[in-house]
C-alpha cells in the first residue's frame, strides 16, 4: 500500500513538471538538507516510476513533490515579476548575479582542493582503495585490449584503405569525398570494435558501484574525444594538404585539428569533474570548481581564435578569392573578432544562466551553440564547395553567358546561406527548448517575440522564392540572348549604324515577368508578414482597391500605354535588340518596361517613347536584309566585266566565314545611274539582321583590291575650263590668266555648292 502511494505521489510529481522535464538531476537540498540528490531515470517509463519509487522514502517523495510545487509556483509567478521589472533594472540584476558569480568563485578558490580531496575520500570510505587500484587497471587493461582490438582491425582493412586513397594528384571534389569518406569510414568501423571491446570488458570486470564513474570517464574522456579526432581528421586532413576541405595552410590545419581536440577533451575533463563530485556527495557550488574550469575553456577558444585569425579569414575567403565580394572580404576579416566576442558572450550569458539557478538549461547546450557560430566558416566553405561543383556548367560563350554563371552561382550560394542560417536558428531553438509561439511563460514578451519569429520565417521563405524565380529566369534570359549572338564586348554595341539582330519573343517577354513576380512576391510577403504580426490587412487591401480605381480614372494615359505596350507584345512587333524606326526617331531596343521602351541610338544617345504615343512601328531587323551598295567607276568601264567581278567576290564570301549569315550572296546589279563623273554600278546581298554591317565593311575593302588588281579605277571629280580661241596656254598674256583662274575658282565654288546639296545636314 506505501508503495502505490509512493507511485501516485511521483505520478502527480511528473505531470506537474511537464515543462521541467529536461531537469535531469533535480535538487532537493532545499526541502530536506540531510536528503541525497535524486536522478529522474531516462526515459521516464512505468515500469522506471515503479523502480525509482521503490528506493525512495516517504520523506524524500514529499520533498520531490515539494520541489517541484514550488518550481511550477516560481515558473508561473515569473512573467508577472519581469513585467513589472523595467528592462535597466532586469540588467542591473543579471550584472549583479555575474559579479556575485565572479566574487563568490575568487572568495572560495581555496575550497577547490579540499573539495577534490573530500570527493576523492567519500569514494574511498564507499568503494575501498584496494577495489580502486583494482577498477583503474581493469580500465586500463580494458583500454589496451581495445586498442590492440582496434589495431587488428586497422591491419586488416589496410589493403582497402590503401585502394581508395589516390594522394598522388589533386584530386576532384567528388574524389576527395570518396577518400575521405572511405578513410572516416574505416576509422569508424575500428573505434566502433575499439567501443564495444571496452564497454564488454568494462561491464564485466567493473564492479556495480564503480560502474557509473568508469562509464562516465570512458564518456566524457576517451569515446567523445575520439568521434571528434575522427571528425576533424576528416574535416582538416592535417597531414594531406591535397584532400582538405577547407582552404587552410599544413600550420592551420593543424592548429584547427590540435584545438578542436582539446577544447572537447576539456569539456569532457569538466563534465567529468563536476559528475564526479556530485556522485561523492559534494555539491560543485561549495567548491565553484565548474566556474574555473569553464572559464578556462573559454579563455582557451578566444586565445586560439585570436593566434589563429587569419587562418580564420582565409578559410571563409577560399580558394577563389576573385569569386568573394568587397562585402564578403570585410565578413571574412571581421569574423575572427565576432567569434571572440560571441564567446564572451556566451560566458556572460552561461554565468547568467547559472546566476538564475537555471542548471537545467545548460547541460552542455552552451557548447553546442558555441561550436555551431564557431564553425560558420567550415559551413560557408561548404556551400561555395558544393556550389562550385554542383551548378550547371557555362551555357554557351560571351560577357553574357559568364555574367549569368557567376549570378547562379551567387545566388545558389545566398539560397545555402539562408538555408542553413534558418536550420542553425532551428537547432539552437530546440537546444534552449525555445518555443516562439509560446514564450509568455519566459516573461519575454511572447506574443511579440513569437509573431516576430514568424513574420522572420514567411520573410525568409519569399526571399528564397524570390532567389529561385530570379535564378530560374535570369539563367533561361541569358541562354536566349547568348543564343541570339548578343556580346557587351562588341566593337559596336548595338550592332552598328543600323542596328543588330533582336533576341527572341521570349527573352523579350521575360524580363517583364521577373518584375511582375518579384513585385508580386515582395508584396505578397510583406502582406503576410504583417498579418502574422497582427496587423489587420483588410483597410490595406482595401485601400489597394481603391488606389487602382483612382489611378484608372485619373491616369487615363498610364492606362493607354500599359495597355497599348501589351498589345505591341502580343503581336510581336518588336523585340530587345532590334533596330526600330519611330516617327523618325531610331535606334536600338534596349530595353522594355510596362509604359514604355528605350531605343538606343548609334551615336550614344537614348530614347524613352511611351507605348501610347507609338503611332507606327517600321522594324529593320526582322527575319532578313538587304544590303546595296553602290560604286561609281569611269566612263568606258566595261560593266559585264564589274558583274563577274562582283560574282567572283560573292564566291570567296560564301566560302569564308559569312556562309551561315549570307541568304543571298553579293552580286552586281548592272549600272544603276549615269552622272556627270561616271557610271553608278550597284551591288546587294541579302544577311540575317545585325550581320550586314560586318558584311559590308568586307564588301568595300574586297570590291577595292579586286578593281586595283584588275586596273579600274575608281571615277574622280573633275572641273574642266574651256576658253575658246585659245589653244596654246603660252600664248596668254596676264589678263587672260587671270580670267582663267577666276572661271576654275567660280566652277570650284558651284561644284562645291552642289555636293554640299547632295549630301545630308551634320551637326
Amino acid at each position: 500500500m506505501t508503495n502505490i502511494i509512493k507511485l501516485l505521489f511521483v505520478i502527480a510529481v511528473l505531470g506537474l513538471s511537464v515543462n521541467l522535464s529536461q531537469a535531469q538531476v533535480p535538487n532537493i537540498s532545499s526541502a530536506d538538507p540531510n536528503s541525497q540528490e535524486i536522478f529522474l531515470p531516462e526515459p521516464l517509463t512505468p515500469q522506471a516510476i515503479r523502480e525509482l519509487v521503490s528506493k525512495l522514502s516517504d520523506q524524500e517523495v514529499r520533498a520531490l513533490l515539494l520541489q517541484r510545487l514550488d518550481a511550477v509556483a516560481n515558473e508561473k509567478a515569473q512573467p508577472a515579476k519581469l513585467n513589472e521589472i523595467g528592462i535597466i533594472e532586469q540588467l542591473s540584476s543579471w550584472g549583479s548575479s555575474v559579479g556575485n558569480n565572479i566574487t563568490t568563485a575568487i572568495v572560495r578558490i581555496p575550497t577547490i582542493w579540499d573539495g577534490l580531496k573530500n570527493s576523492t575520500s567519500n569514494l574511498v570510505k564507499k568503494i575501498g582503495t584496494e577495489r580502486i587500484l583494482n577498477t583503474i587497471v581493469l580500465v586500463i587493461g580494458a583500454i589496451s585490449a581495445g586498442l590492440l582490438a582496434e589495431f587488428a582491425v586497422n591491419r586488416i582493412t589496410r589493403a582497402r584503405r590503401d585502394s581508395r586513397q589516390d594522394l598522388t594528384g589533386s584530386p576532384s571534389l567528388l574524389g576527395t569525398l570518396k577518400i575521405l569518406g572511405s578513410r572516416f569510414f574505416w576509422d569508424i568501423i575500428a573505434l566502433v570494435v575499439f567501443f564495444a571491446v571496452t564497454r564488454a570488458i568494462i561491464q564485466t570486470v567493473v564492479s556495480v558501484q564503480m560502474l557509473p564513474l568508469v562509464t562516465l570517464f570512458m564518456v566524457q574522456l576517451v569515446v567523445i574525444p575520439r568521434w571528434v579526432w575522427a571528425f576533424s581528421r576528416f574535416l582538416n586532413a592535417p597531414k594531406h594538404p591535397q584532400l582538405r576541405l577547407i582552404n587552410a595552410t599544413d600550420e592551420v590545419a593543424t592548429f584547427f585539428h590540435r584545438t578542436m581536440i582539446g577544447l572537447v577533451i576539456l569539456i569532457g575533463f569538466t563534465t567529468f569533474i563536476i559528475q564526479f563530485h556530485i556522485m561523492n556527495g559534494v555539491p560543485p557550488g561549495e567548491t565553484r570548481i565548474g566556474f574555473w574550469l569553464n572559464v578556462a575553456l573559454y579563455i582557451w577558444l578566444v586565445v586560439s581564435a585570436y593566434f589563429v585569425r587569419d587562418g580564420m579569414t582565409q578559410v571563409l575567403i577560399g580558394e577563389h578569392p576573385e569569386e568573394v565580394t568587397p562585402a564578403e572580404l570585410k565578413v571574412a576579416r571581421i569574423f575572427p573578432w565576432f567569434a571572440i566576442g560571441f564567446a564572451i558572450f556566451m560566458w556572460v550569458v552561461v554565468e547568467i544562466i547559472a546566476g538564475m539557478g537555471r542548471f537545467d538549461l545548460l547541460g552542455g547546450r552552451e557548447y553546442i551553440v558555441l561550436a555551431l557560430v564557431t564553425f560558420t566558416p567550415v559551413i560557408d566553405t561548404i556551400i561555395r564547395a558544393l556550389v562550385r561543383h554542383m551548378v550547371p556548367p557555362m551555357q554557351g560563350t560571351g560577357t553574357i553567358a559568364h555574367q549569368a554563371y557567376y549570378s547562379t552561382k551567387r545566388s545558389y550560394i545566398r539560397i545555402g546561406r539562408v538555408v542553413s542560417f534558418a536550420l542553425v536558428i532551428m537547432l539552437i531553438a530546440r537546444l534552449w527548448n525555445i518555443d516562439f509561439g509560446n514564450l509568455a511563460s519566459a516573461g519575454v514578451g511572447a506574443q511579440i517575440a513569437g509573431r516576430f519569429f514568424e513574420a522572420s520565417l514567411v520573410i525568409a521563405i519569399g526571399y528564397l522564392i524570390w532567389e529561385f524565380i530570379t535564378l530560374l529566369i535570369n539563367r533561361k534570359l541569358a541562354a536566349e540572348m547568348t543564343a541570339a549572338g548578343f556580346d557587351l564586348d562588341d566593337e559596336e554595341p548595338g550592332g552598328g549604324e543600323g542596328g543588330g539582330a533582336g533576341g527572341s519573343r521570349l527573352s523579350t517577354v521575360l524580363p517583364m515577368i521577373r518584375f511582375t513576380l518579384q513585385i508580386t512576391i515582395v508584396v505578397m510577403t510583406v502582406l503576410i508578414a504583417l498579418a502574422n504580426i497582427g496587423v489587420d490587412i483588410t483597410p490595406l487591401l482595401a485601400g489597394a482597391g481603391i488606389l487602382g480605381i483612382a489611378i484608372g480614372f485619373g491616369a487615363q494615359s498610364l492606362v493607354k500605354d500599359i495597355v497599348s505596350g501589351l498589345f505591341f507584345l502580343v503581336e510581336d512587333a518588336f523585340r530587345v535588340g532590334e533596330y526600330l524606326n519611330i516617327n523618325e526617331t531610331v535606334g536600338t531596343v534596349e530595353k522594355i518596361s510596362l509604359r514604355s521602351l528605350q531605343l538606343r541610338h548609334h551615336n550614344g544617345p537614348i530614347h524613352t517613347i511611351p507605348f501610347g504615343e507609338i503611332p507606327k512601328v517600321t522594324n529593320l531587323s526582322r527575319d532578313w536584309v538587304i544590303m546595296k551598295l553602290k560604286w561609281t567607276l569611269p566612263f568606258g568601264t566595261d560593266p559585264q566585266k564589274i558583274k563577274k567581278l562582283f560574282k567572283e567576290i560573292g564566291k570567296e564570301m560564301m566560302d569564308a566565314e559569312y556562309a551561315d549569315n549570307i541568304i543571298q550572296s553579293f552580286k552586281s546589279q548592272g549600272v544603276y545611274d549615269v552622272d556627270d563623273v561616271g557610271i553608278v554600278i550597284r551591288g546587294k546581298f541579302m544577311a540575317k539582321p545585325g550581320t550586314q554591317w560586318i558584311m559590308r565593311k568586307d564588301v568595300y575593302a574586297r570590291v577595292q583590291r579586286k578593281l586595283e588588281d584588275n586596273g579600274i579605277e575608281f571615277a574622280r571629280r573633275e572641273v574642266r575650263v574651256n576658253v575658246p580661241g585659245l589653244n596654246n596656254g603660252k600664248e596668254l598674256d596676264e589678263n587672260g590668266k587671270n580670267a582663267i583662274s577666276a572661271a576654275a575658282a567660280q566652277a570650284v565654288q558651284s561644284a562645291d555648292q552642289t555636293v554640299k546639296k547632295e549630301l545630308p545636314d551634320t551637326p
